[in-house]
């Protein structure tokens, strides 16, 4: 004879097998991956810059009960969404672009 607790639990594992939920987050080492759909990089870009004007603006606010916990999340979330792989491509792709400057005078 199963306890009610335990028939619960049974209970609910079974509705979450009947559908796939726990799909947002994907599971990595410790921690877990969401994604992210963005359509460019420049979508991406005013993204990082929102998160990071929202964090000021929350720093400045005297009405904020939390400022500080709150914009340090945000801060977070830009500096993960920084591509800076494809910064160092840019700064590649700008020496080249600087030395065919230089060698077309």
């Amino acid at each position: 004879m199963e306890t009610p607790q335990k028939e619960a639990v049974t209970e609910l594992l079974e509705i979450m097998n009947r559908v796939n939920y726990f799909k947002q987050l994907k599971p990595n080492n410790d921690s877990f991956l969401a994604t992210l759909n963005v359509s460019c990089y420049s979508e991406l870009n005013i993204m990082i810059a929102a998160l990071l004007k929202a964090s000021i603006t929350m720093l400045q606010s005297e009405n904020s009960a939390k400022p500080f916990s709150d914009a340090m999340i945000l801060v977070e979330m830009a500096l993960q969404l920084l591509p800076n792989v494809e910064m160092e491509l840019l700064d590649e792709l700008y020496r080249i672009w600087v030395e065919d400057k230089k060698n077309s005078k």
